[in-house]
């Protein structure tokens, strides 16, 4: 009966994970005004939503390589290779390469909680949220002194695939969990 769970839950995760890479993960705007006066400039500098995947195809566009690399392995390879072993150890529970499998998906789970550094690493950009900076500056013209004022201000919002990849990360955890629980009771009945 667990393990049937542990293979529930481990679809359901897949289930999350597609729209958790593909769906935007954060929106981040940006803007920059001028107040003179009466006058305001106003122009928006940063305006985008971006999901696991665009965020990796920036990144490799932007020649930074390791960064999109670690990305794409931590975020979207081995979350894909677990699920697939977790399936595998599943189908295999009566063969001791089932067992063995499922040890091994235990034994390399430190690593597979790294796709929730990930979605750490995508926090720590959010807190950029509601940052603002203000200066007065005032330029002499022809003897005629302008005082004006200089603002950014970045928001940054939480998008839907932040919410199902958290979802798929505790799932697949749950569920690799569950198949280890359940095959190692399963051993121990023989």
């Amino acid at each position: 009966m667990l393990r049937h769970l542990s293979l529930g839950m481990n679809l359901l995760a897949i289930v999350l994970f597609v729209p958790g890479i593909v769906l935007p993960m954060f929106a981040l705007k940006s803007e920059m005004g001028a107040w003179f006066g009466q006058g305001r400039l106003t122009a928006a500098l940063v305006d985008k939503e971006l999901s696991i995947l665009q965020t990796v195809q920036e990144l490799w566009q932007d020649d930074r390589l390791l960064v999109a690399a670690l990305i794409f392995f931590f975020s979207v390879a081995i979350p894909v290779v677990k699920t697939l072993l977790v399936s595998l150890a599943w189908y295999w529970h009566k063969l001791s390469k089932g067992q063995t499998l499922a040890a091994w998906i235990a034994a390399i789970g430190k690593w597979s909680m790294a796709d929730v550094f990930v979605v750490a690493i995508f926090l720590a950009v959010l807190s950029t949220d509601h940052a603002e900076t203000t200066t007065t500056q005032a330029v002499n013209l022809f003897g005629l002194r302008i005082d004006f004022e200089i603002s950014s201000a970045t928001l940054s919002t939480l998008g839907p695939g932040f919410y199902y990849f958290v979802g798929y990360c505790l799932l697949s955890l749950a569920a690799s969990q569950l198949l280890q629980f359940s095959l190692a009771r399963q051993q121990g009945h023989r």
